[in-house]
């Protein structure tokens, strides 16, 4: 099955992540930069990046080259912003046709969310179902075998899908 990783990654765990896993898995990548960057620092980041989270904002995103002709399968890969999808892949979402793909995603967390964050993403996507989910903490700020594990399985269930 074609696919592509779609992520977005402010402090480089989702990025890792979505590097391992295109590794296993043979899937394309595309990144995703908003135009105005969001801080990455400090208080800042917890108020800008929660704020834009909450109010399911759309940020405008730098130039991206996307087929959704190409793809059978998209996996989304986002860090969890006030137990929300990344603003983002919102936006790649409202500015893509995603009707009969296969999704999937995985999150980064540091504390929790995640579970709520795909409940969010499946409502803008206008699913009821995710094929595969994997959550991460901290994946390339504390590298440990749970995570890598997981990432394994979650690779061993796509291919095998």
């Amino acid at each position: 099955m074609n696919t592509v990783i779609v992520y977005y990654s402010l402090e480089g765990n989702t990025d890792y992540a979505a590097k391992r896993i295109a590794d296993i898995t043979g899937a394309d990548i595309i990144r995703l930069y908003p135009k105005k960057t969001y801080p990455d620092k400090g208080f800042r980041k917890f108020l800008f990046g929660g704020k834009s989270a909450v109010m399911a904002e759309t940020p405008e995103l730098e130039a991206y080259s996307f087929n959704s002709d190409k793809y059978e399968r998209v996996i989304f890969g986002f860090p969890i912003w006030a137990s929300n999808i990344a603003p983002p892949i919102r936006t790649f979402i409202k500015e893509n046709n995603l009707i009969g793909k296969h999704i999937s995603a995985f999150a980064c967390q540091s504390g929790s969310g995640a579970e709520k964050a795909f409940e969010k993403l499946k409502a803008c996507l206008n699913t009821d179902k995710l094929d595969y989910t994997l959550i991460l903490i901290d994946p390339k700020l504390k590298p440990n075998e749970e995570n890598n594990r997981k990432i394994n399985e979650f690779c061993e269930a796509l291919l095998h899908s």
